[in-house]
């Protein structure tokens, strides 16, 4: 018989049973027809039932038989035990879909390699050294000049690939009115071919397409943007499009799923390096990274060296046109450290900003997990106890050891699989939530999410591990049982209830490790969004504006003079960019003819009522007049005043800028104002100049601007409400002027907390998560102790105890246990601190409230969950319990 119809067999049940009596009749008939007795020939055949079994096995693998039987009776013993089963099942569930959301995440993120040709030969320049406050940093972005030198000294070892970081940038396939956003790289020609990729339809870029300053305004489109622009029609290839004043036509399509290398950001439109014409000769614009593929046999190391060479002579070349820095900062320039670091998943400030966040929230859900799992262990043993004599009178019928492990090991099993199976659906619904609020609404992460086999055997594995880690346990103590010990009256619960008590303090540790950080993570999100940040975000909106060309101030006033007269509006100033935007403008400079100073400060261009519009208040001297131009005269801020006049009214002293060239341009300091953020709310208060919005040459003719944002003071609730509106009515004033992207400040600033705000939310969850678990295991074990100690209680009573005597006597030691491993837990959280302190803001490990919350709470469900316990134990009726013991 095949293996395949004795595995068919299993599931056959009664049919095959009918069978083989059938088969055996027939043999016993046929004997008697061939004359012998019939009781002879019965008796020769033996008992029927075990030559049906036997016969059975031949017919059958015995062990696959088994386990389907266990299977059945597992399945029904988690029906029986429906409240305990679902508490199990939806804890472990929990656990199993957060760390498998977790790995999605950290998988696509961080680990999944491009869908390029071997992605591990794939690596990326970094730079590494010290600001000019002594704290380290890293960037990665190259000058085209110097990567121009690079892969002429590289050309024979590595093929040097430019790719630009993503941006995300207006185009129209027809009018101005019809404007949309897309995401942007320019790419090195090469980079399709290098990487292996092929088109879908048309062609792709090209080393010729790459070799010559704005000649071939060619664009290659990912497959997910023709999908989700033009539902994938092929006629696609020969469509044009205006991006600025250029008109750029789609040669192809690149295959799915490449959607570029800044991994978090799906590029929807590649275009050649050579199309960037304003930046490609100059060695001080760093608008990309420099991706380096070794041909087979290269040391990476000989190479890196060669390149730093090269490095190292273009920057001190460069650095003799920096005639406005100080000369102490050159001395020794440059001073970062190359490094050729691996890029096979790609590389993004994404990675770089929540990395090492997702890598904590990891491992937090793997704590939730093991909690979980702890947890089960607990119920599991104590349900064992329950079933001590069933697992006897196993084994006083012949079952094993092994059988009896076996037994157990389905029944967890069952139990981590159907969690799975929840937990799955968890995961497949989190994940990308998850992504979705990483970054600003109008700008979310896209993240590659597939689940596929990584996903699977990620799920699988844990599935495994937890059935292990909860029901190696059990199984091994139903395997030892003793059927005199346990049919007599039970085994010693002392041995069971140190393993139980041991769990409880391991459960309790964990537990205490992730409220400690969750309430760092918490109370970091609070102080950071509590920040006061020197202005009045409320009703304020940011319409950030371009225009076809260049346009004089006069016209900016005049849109800015109109928007004014809309409903609702109460004020509106010009500004070159909205504060915390992340974008900045800085310069050293020099106090009334004095060398440069070491410490940079920042310039913003704003209008007249700017900081009024703004809500910062003017301590001294005054506003911006409408005559008032740039460069001439500025308005600065306490900071300023601090850092370069000593504290001191800086109101009619005067400071220099050096440009590039030597030039020296003088401001007249008319006005000081309060500190206000400039950049972002985690830095100290930076040293900002305000200097008029409108700027003249040198000849006193107004300078262009093609680029803008108006500041909108709302006087309703919601200001996005007339958003619509806004927009409508600047492209009404004036055509050429169009609104590219409306945000709240409110939106802006809540935008520079996303990754707090993801952290505390996350770790929130899961701090309540844990603790809901740990509660349940106090609960299964304080309930497991009255259960074995039922006699010695009711002994108690009947001698006088009293219920608090009682009550004492059943949490003393487990409570002794949550102290335990709340110092246990406390021990690890201090411990952990300096791997998350670049993640934490203003509060340590120390503060009262970092370490009050996660006692309180301990306490309060540790008290929670002794309830029920204290309660069915001072309910014993003595004379009851000793009849019955």
């Amino acid at each position: 018989m095949s293996l395949w119809s004795r595995i068919a067999n299993i599931f056959r049940g009664d049919h095959l049973s009918r069978e083989i009596d059938e088969e055996l009749a027939s043999h016993i008939e046929e004997a008697i027809q061939m004359g012998r007795d019939p009781v002879e020939v019965r008796g020769a055949f033996g008992s029927p039932l075990r030559r049906r079994e036997e016969s059975r096995d031949l017919k059958i693998v015995p062990w696959l038989d088994s386990l389907r039987a266990d299977v059945i009776f597992g399945s029904r013993q988690l029906a029986k035990k429906k409240v305990t089963s679902a508490v199990a099942i939806l804890s472990l569930a929990l656990g199993i879909g957060a760390c498998t959301s977790a790995f999605r995440l950290i998988d696509a993120l961080l680990l999944r390699p491009l869908p390029i040709t071997e992605p591990d030969r794939l690596y990326v320049l970094t730079f590494h050294g010290a600001g000019i406050d002594g704290n380290p940093y890293t960037f990665d972005s190259c000058s085209y000049p110097m990567f121009r030198q690079w892969r002429a000294v590289a050309k024979d070892q590595a093929d040097l690939i430019a790719i630009s970081f993503a941006d995300r940038v207006d185009l129209t396939y027809g009018s101005d009115q019809e404007m949309e956003k897309a995401n942007r790289q320019y790419v090195s020609g090469s980079m399709f071919r290098l990487f292996g990729l092929r088109p879908v339809i048309g062609r792709l870029l090209t080393d010729g397409d790459d070799s010559k300053p704005g000649a071939y305004p060619y664009a290659v489109i990912s497959h997910d943007y023709w999908a989700r622009r033009f539902g994938q029609d092929p006629g696609v290839a020969g469509r044009k499009f205006r991006m600025g004043n250029v008109l750029y036509q789609i040669i192809g399509v690149s295959e799915a799923p490449f959607t570029g290398t800044e991994t978090g950001t799906m590029t929807d439109i590649f275009i050649p390096m050579m199309m960037n014409t304003r930046s490609l000769d100059s060695s001080n614009s760093f608008w990309f990274r420099t991706f380096v593929r070794p041909r087979p046999g290269v040391t990476i190391e000989p190479l890196r060296a060669k390149l730093d060479a090269r490095y190292r002579a273009f920057e001190q070349e460069r650095a003799k046109g920096f005639v406005n820095f100080p000369k102490r900062l050159l001395i020794g320039f440059p001073k970062e450290k190359m490094r050729i670091e691996p890029a096979p998943a790609g590389v993004s400030r994404m990675q770089e900003e929540y990395g090492h966040s997702l890598q904590i929230l990891g491992v937090l859900v793997g704590l939730v997990l093991v909690i979980a799992c702890v947890n089960i262990a607990n119920l599991m043993t104590a349900q064992a106890a329950a079933r001590s004599r069933e697992m006897a009178l196993r084994v006083s019928l012949g079952a094993g050891g092994r059988r009896l492990a076996q037994l157990v090991l389905v029944e967890s099993a069952l139990i981590a699989f159907i969690a799975a199976a929840i937990g799955a659906l968890f995961a497949w619904w989190s994940a990308p939530f998850v992504a979705g609020i990483i970054n600003p609404p109008d700008n979310p992460a896209r993240l590659l999410l597939p689940v596929d086999w990584r996903v699977f055997a990620f799920a699988l594995a844990v599935t495994f591990g937890v059935t292990l880690l909860f029901g190696v346990a059990p199984a091994l103590r139903a395997s030892r049982v003793k059927p005199f010990a346990a049919l007599k009256g039970g085994e010693d619960p002392h041995s069971r209830s140190r393993l139980m008590h041991g769990l409880i303090a391991a459960q309790v540790a964990f537990c205490f490790l992730v409220l400690f950080v969750g309430g760092l993570f918490v109370v970091t999100f609070e102080r950071l969004s509590d920040q006061p940040t020197g202005f009045s975000a409320e009703g304020l909106l940011a319409l950030e504006t371009v225009t076809q060309s260049p346009q004089t101030p006069v016209y900016w006033h005049d849109v800015a003079e109109h928007l004014r007269t809309a409903p609702g509006v109460e004020r509106v100033s010009e500004a070159a960019w909205p504060l915390l935007s992340g974008i900045i403008s800085n310069n050293f400079i020099s106090i009334n003819g004095a060398p440069a100073s070491d410490t940079l400060a920042f310039f913003l261009q704003v209008s007249p009522g700017w900081l009024q519009t703004m809500k910062i208040p003017l301590t001294s001297g005054r506003d911006f007049r409408g005559s008032d131009m740039h460069p001439g005269v500025a308005i600065v801020n306490q900071t300023f005043a601090k850092q370069y006049f000593g504290g001191r009214d800086p109101v009619g002293n005067s400071f220099e800028t050096l440009d590039a060239k030597g030039k020296r341009t003088r401001f007249q300091i008319v006005g000081l104002a309060a500190d206000a953020y400039y950049r972002h709310i985690r830095e100290p208060m930076l040293p900002v100049a305000y200097v008029p919005f409108q700027s003249v040459n040198a000849q006193g003719v107004f300078e262009t601007r093609g680029q803008g944002t108006f500041m909108v003071r709302t006087s309703i609730p919601n200001p996005l409400a007339l958003a619509s509106t806004l927009r409508r009515e600047v492209a009404r004033v004036r055509s050429e002027f169009r609104v590219s992207n409306i945000r709240t400040q409110m939106e802006i600033n809540q935008s520079q907390t996303l990754r707090e705000r993801l952290l505390a939310m996350l770790a929130l969850f899961f701090a309540v998560v844990a603790l809901f678990l740990a509660g349940i295991g106090l609960y299964g074990v304080l309930d497991y102790s009255v259960l074995q100690r039922r006699r010695e209680i009711g002994i108690r009573m009947a001698v006088g105890a009293q219920a608090l005597d009682v009550a004492s006597r059943i949490t003393m030691e487990v409570f002794s246990m949550v102290l335990l491993g709340a110092l246990a837990g406390l021990a690890l959280g201090i411990s952990s601190v300096r791997y998350i302190t670049a993640l934490l803001y203003q509060v340590k490990a120390t503060d009262v409230i970092v370490l009050a919350i996660p006692s309180l709470l301990v306490l309060v469900a540790a008290c929670i969950a002794a309830v029920p316990a204290v309660i069915r134990a001072v309910r014993i009726d003595p004379i009851t319990t000793l009849r019955v013991e």
